[in-house]
């Protein structure tokens, strides 16, 4: 029997680069995964792949900075499905910019994506988690939780919250049984990185697919195993020794 057969797996930013290949992870495993992005169109090409593959996928329209549409898209999703076992909160924006240079609006746009949805998500998954009697969180850090670098002063705040937000929500969550995971990942050949930064050295990366499958992993563990943080990197990372 595949490992998450009966598992419904809600996916943020799942329309493409990581996010997408942990739907296809996820469906491969025999999750009901459900792909939700700003881009619903998107998202739509994706579901139709997994479903080509004989998998089970949905999509989601669903910004998650705000509040109320993270709020009442885990409701059509609990009435849809009868429940949520899985959230990888993937979502993620950044501005290259000096930290004088970054305007107000887009640093707001940065921690409102990064770490403000995911919170929104966990808030709202939270309570339905513990009445069916566990789940599953995974946020998806970066190495920008551990160290910094210029330019990116919203993306270190916003990673190095979400850590943060991880640790404590597993120290809330292991007493309802639900298991809350930090992956904290180096860089990938993703449009994250390869549209901002078209002159980057691509050996320097990892395939997404890596981390998905340590998503994959981190999510099968006995009952009895949490992990609460775990680290994926490229052979040649350059942003973590």
């Amino acid at each position: 029997m595949p490992a998450l057969r009966g598992k419904v797996a809600l996916v943020t930013g799942g329309a493409r680069g990581l996010g997408a290949e942990v739907c296809r992870v996820l469906a491969r495993h025999g999750a009901d995964v459900v792909c939700a992005d700003v881009r619903e169109d998107l998202a739509e090409g994706l579901v139709q792949e997994i479903r080509g593959a004989e998998g089970q996928a949905s999509t989601i329209a669903l910004d998650v900075r705000d509040p109320q549409a993270v709020a009442d898209a885990v409701g059509r999703l609990v009435r849809s499905h009868d429940r949520v076992d899985i959230v990888v909160n993937n979502a993620a924006i950044d501005i290259t910019v000096a930290a004088d240079e970054l305007a107000v609006d887009d640093w707001r746009r940065i921690i409102d994506t990064n770490l403000n949805g995911p919170y929104w998500l966990c808030r709202s998954v939270f309570p339905v988690m513990k009445r069916q009697g566990g789940g599953q969180i995974v946020n998806i850090a970066s190495t920008a939780a551990k160290r910094a670098w210029p330019n990116a002063t919203g993306y270190h705040a916003s990673k190095w919250g979400l850590l943060g937000l991880s640790h404590a929500l597993h120290a809330e969550g292991r007493a309802h049984g639900i298991k809350v995971t930090a992956v904290v990942s180096g860089g990938m050949r993703t449009p994250f990185l390869l549209d901002r930064f078209p002159d980057i050295d691509v050996n320097t990366l990892q395939d997404p697919r890596h981390v998905a499958d340590t998503i994959l992993f981190v999510l099968t563990r006995p009952p009895e195993t949490v992990i609460p943080e775990i680290m994926v990197l490229p052979m040649t990372e350059t942003s973590w020794p």
